[in-house]
């Protein structure tokens, strides 16, 4: 059995535990926290919570440590510095910041003789694979990326530090437009405002100003100046209804051409829970770290230097008899 680690117990980490429940070749070994131990409580019975700061103690019972911390503070420090310890992997997201993050995990990795892997979910991730694919594939063509629709958690949370909101939520929506443009094969160029609409649920304090809320939201550097933003604001009781969940997905699609034939290939998510999804892939990918540990590889790894046929617990036989 494969002994798992979980840093970190928010959203990511409960959907790493009910992964590993639903993995036959892992174990749980235990749940580390930077919160009081004794105020966690977990889905599985018997597994420790452990402090954070007694992590160390446990670099020998634990084959891999998902790590479940935001890409914002906690993944720069946590992911290099537990790569001394464990093998580790990671969901870093900041697109712009991978290079640098790599750089960091994989001396720590190469100088510990530890295996690491990071910004494993779906994207980055699973639509990194699809882009590597399709570039591979039809190289005379354009990628487009739409995500959608969905919750962004870090948008919401910026709407929720607005003064006078009391709750917020954001979705990102593709537009239709744009999708069916793609799909003809025009290989339009798309603007971020052409491509992408942010639509936003608020709950107002009362007495809080809407229209300045407003205002504030749809001028919002870096989050919703750029795109048609519309906002709805709406009583608790209607938020907790109807935007409880963390649904999102979104589309890879490359449209190429092979003389004078066009071609489109297209991948899709539709996910009615994205931490569940994202700690899914996360476990697949633990398990091929396990397998490129006893192989003896060390360093730093991403999601386009592992075979696929290293996510599955079967066989090459089992896989080639059944899925090929």
């Amino acid at each position: 059995m494969i002994k798992i680690g979980i840093f970190g117990y928010g959203n990511l980490g409960r959907g790493v535990e009910l992964a590993v429940k639903n993995a036959e070749d892992m174990e749980l070994v235990a749940v580390f926290t930077r919160r009081d131990p004794k105020s966690v409580s977990i889905n599985t019975p018997n597994v420790p919570i452990v402090s954070a700061k007694d992590v160390e103690d446990w670099k020998d019972k634990i084959d891999v440590m998902v790590l479940c911390g935001g890409s914002a503070t906690d993944l720069p420090k946590q992911t290099p510095e537990l790569a001394k310890y464990f093998n580790v992997i990671d969901s870093f997201d900041t697109h712009a910041k991978i290079p640098e993050h790599f750089a960091a995990v994989d001396k720590a990795a190469k100088d510990a003789g530890k295996l690491a892997m990071i910004s494993v979910g779906w994207d980055p991730g699973m639509f990194s694979v699809m882009r590597l694919f399709g570039n591979a594939i039809l190289p005379n063509g354009k990628d487009y990326t739409f995500w959608g629709t969905g919750v962004s958690q870090g948008h919401s949370d910026a709407v929720r530090r607005i003064e006078g909101v009391k709750n917020a939520k954001q979705y990102t929506v593709p537009k239709q437009a744009a999708l069916d443009a793609v799909r003809s094969g025009k290989n339009p160029d798309l603007t971020t405002r052409e491509k992408h609409e942010r639509i936003c649920y608020v709950v107002a304090k009362k007495g809080a100003d809407k229209a300045k809320i407003e205002a504030e939201i749809k001028n919002m550097p870096n989050y919703f100046a750029d795109y048609d933003t519309t906002v709805h604001f709406i009583d608790e009781e209607t938020f907790n209804r109807e935007h409880s969940g963390l649904a999102h997905g979104g589309f890879v699609i490359r449209s190429g051409k092979t003389g004078d034939n066009t071609h489109i290939m297209e991948f899709n998510l539709k996910l009615d829970s994205n931490p569940e999804f994202t700690t899914s892939v996360l476990i697949a990918y633990a398990r091929a770290i396990y397998k490129l540990k006893g192989e003896g590889q060390r360093g730093c790894k991403t999601i386009f230097d592992v075979p696929p046929a290293y996510l599955s617990p079967l066989s090459g036989e089992e896989l080639r008899a059944h899925l090929l």
